[in-house]
Formats: structure tokens, sequence, C-alpha cells
């Protein structure tokens, strides 16, 4: 398993969280390899994503362009990847 950790700035958190629900989540549901994510508000300004793929050329194809506007509310900081060596 292959993972994507994104890290956000948040500048509208109620817009985020709607283009999460009815984008972002429905268009990740159908990427290939994909097995689950979570995204965590860390405060009202930051956010965290993970999200799992079966092999690491999923996860990369996948994954958001390391620059530019990001998605409604949020602006990208740090794209990362990485192998899940544990699970819970």
């Amino acid at each position: 398993m292959h993972a994507i950790v994104v890290h956000v700035n948040i500048h509208d958190q109620a817009e985020a969280k709607r283009a999460l629900d009815r984008e972002f989540i429905p268009m990740l549901k159908r990427a290939p390899g994909f097995l689950g994510a979570y995204f965590v508000a860390v405060d009202d300004t930051h956010g965290v994503s993970i999200q799992v793929f079966e092999t690491e050329e999923q996860a990369k194809a996948a994954a958001p362009p390391e620059t530019g506007p990001g998605m409604g509310g949020v602006k990208l900081d740090t794209v990362q990847f990485g192998d899940v060596i544990g699970a819970a």
C-alpha cells in the first residue's frame, strides 16, 4: 500500500467541507486502486489528509498537483508520498 499525505491551508472551512463532500471524495472513490482516506482539520486554518492506494503508481496518478489553487476553501501546502508500514 502507498499513501499520499497532503497538508493544506484552510481559508474557508465551510467551503472546504462542501468541496470535499461534493467534489473531492466522490472523485477519489472512483480512482483506480483507492483503498481509503481520512481528512483532518487540525485547527481552523490547517488540514491534513492521508489517502491510501494499492500501489505507488496509483497514488501518484491520483495526487493533486503540488502547485495550483487547490480546491474550494483550501490552498495546497505540501504533497508527500510514502509506503504504508502499518495500519490498525
